[in-house]
């Protein structure tokens, strides 16, 4: 079964240091919680807030051991009015024999308040 795992993090600067450094924090504990091996992963979908512009959070994934190879795509996130500033998403899309209800998602920094709902869980 593919499934999904959600995540979010935010950075206070628009610079590469912190797009990259945030984004691979946030894949690193993604991983680590949901125990993902790279060659399980289908792909990995990086969206960003119209004000993250100085670099492609993509590059995160490629400073990490195997995942060399691992198709990621970035794209812009919706501009909704009043949503999160600065904010980096990730979707990975990744084989395993865990129920949905299983799959940890991770929020940090100022996207914790993204999915209050997962926190009780």
């Amino acid at each position: 079964m593919i499934r999904g795992v959600r995540g979010a993090i935010t950075v206070q600067e628009n610079n590469e240091e912190q797009i990259v450094d945030a984004t691979k924090k946030l894949m690193v504990q993604i991983i680590e919680e949901n125990n993902i091996h790279a060659e399980d992963v289908a792909s990995v979908f990086i969206s960003v807030t119209d004000d993250i512009t100085a670099a492609f959070p993509a590059k995160a994934l490629r400073l990490l051991e195997g995942w060399t190879h691992v198709p990621v795509m970035c794209m812009k996130e919706i501009p909704v009015p009043g949503s999160l500033n600065k904010c980096i998403r990730v979707m990975i899309h990744h084989n395993t024999t865990e129920k949905q209800s299983e799959v940890k998602h991770v929020y940090l920094e100022g996207a914790v308040g993204l999915r209050p709902d997962l926190k009780a869980l």
